[in-house]
């Protein structure tokens, strides 16, 4: 079954906030950071000039992944990506993740900027795929769980 890949639109903001709180409390735990973000995502991405893109299938909200700006001018942090428990290993998340990419390069962006937790392997194997290099993380990274941090040049 093919996956329609959308934009943000306010009646997804609930499967936005739904699908990465499952993820985060099947990995790690829900961080106050990641509670107000996914809680407001119009305040804390859309309108700060970031994109949320879902992942439709059967017209059900499947998929989800923002890019959200950072403070370095074209530079956006890949983030709050999440797949259904039950849609997992058919590549949604890697469609989700090519998007970006693309949406990136069409956008004229310079990099995408992630942080994740090498405990997530496939993720990690995935990024590399994709050409994400290591960087140093740094010591008050955003995000408590993150004990990796990736870049993508464009």
């Amino acid at each position: 079954m093919a996956v329609k890949i959308i934009n943000f639109n306010d009646k997804y903001a609930k499967n936005f906030y739904n699908l990465n709180i499952e993820w985060l409390k099947s990995y790690f735990f829900v961080e106050p950071y990641d509670e107000e973000v996914l809680s407001k995502p119009s305040q804390y991405i859309i309108q700060k000039g970031g994109f949320i893109f879902f992942a439709i299938k059967k017209n059900k909200v499947v998929g989800t992944v923002a890019l959200m700006p950072t403070d370095k001018e074209g530079v956006l942090e890949l983030t709050k990506m999440a797949v259904l428990p039950e849609e997992r290993g058919q590549k949604i998340g890697q469609q989700l993740l090519q998007h970006c990419i693309v949406f990136g390069r069409t956008q004229k962006l310079k990099a995408l900027l992630l942080y994740s937790n090498t405990k997530l392997e496939n993720a990690i194997y995935l990024y590399r795929k994709f050409g994400f290099k290591e960087l140093k993380l740094e010591t008050d990274s955003p995000y408590v769980r993150a004990d990796i941090k990736m870049l993508l040049k464009l």
